[in-house]
C-alpha cells in the first residue's frame, strides 16, 4: 500500500509569520493534530497541538477561551508560528509504501509525515491514517482465521 493512498491531500497550512490564533483555530474547530509550515508551497516546519500546548502552558491553557458580554473571546499569547514550529522535517514521498511511513513515524517519534513531491507539498499521512489501515486489515484477518476455524465457508 501506497503513502498516496492513505494520505489527506486536503491540508491546512500555515506560513511562518502568521499568528498562532490560527493554529489554536485550526487545532481545535478543524480537529488537526499537525499542521505543515509553507512558504511558496515548500515545507518549512510543522507545528503540532503539542507544540501549541506547550506554548499556551497549562495555566494559559485553561483559560484560553472566556465568554463574556459580548461573547466568547480567544485569549491566545501574542506569538508567530515560527516562535514554535519545529524544523528539519522529515517528509515522504506519495509513492513511498505505509510501511516505509510508519517506520519513520517510529522511528524518529513523530505523529506525522507531510507528503512532498517535487518539493511541493500535496498531502500529509499520519500515525491514525496508519493505524485505520492497519485495524481493518487486522480485523479482516481475524474474521478468515474465524472461518476457517469453524470451517464455514468464503462468506
Amino acid at each position: 500500500m501506497r503513502v498516496k493512498e492513505l494520505m489527506t491531500s486536503k491540508v491546512f497550512t500555515v506560513n511562518e509569520h502568521d499568528m498562532i490564533d490560527r493554529v489554536f483555530f485550526l487545532i481545535n474547530y478543524e480537529k488537526i493534530r499537525h499542521i505543515p509550515v509553507v512558504e511558496k508551497g515548500k515545507v518549512i516546519g510543522i507545528v503540532s497541538d503539542r507544540d501549541m500546548y506547550k506554548t499556551l502552558g497549562p495555566k494559559s491553557n485553561s483559560n484560553v477561551l472566556e465568554n463574556n458580554k459580548t461573547g466568547t473571546e480567544l485569549h491566545v499569547i501574542p506569538k508567530k508560528v515560527k516562535n514554535i514550529m519545529r524544523r528539519g522535517i522529515i517528509s515522504i514521498s506519495p509513492d513511498a509504501y505505509a510501511s516505509q511511513a510508519a517506520a519513520l513515524m517510529a522511528d524518529h517519534k513523530i505523529g506525522a509525515l507531510p507528503v512532498v513531491k517535487e518539493g511541493k507539498l500535496v498531502g500529509i499521512i499520519s500515525a491514525t491514517d496508519i493505524l485505520i489501515v492497519f485495524s481493518k486489515l487486522e480485523h479482516a484477518k481475524e474474521a478468515r482465521e474465524r472461518r476457517i476455524t469453524e470451517g464455514t465457508s468464503h462468506s
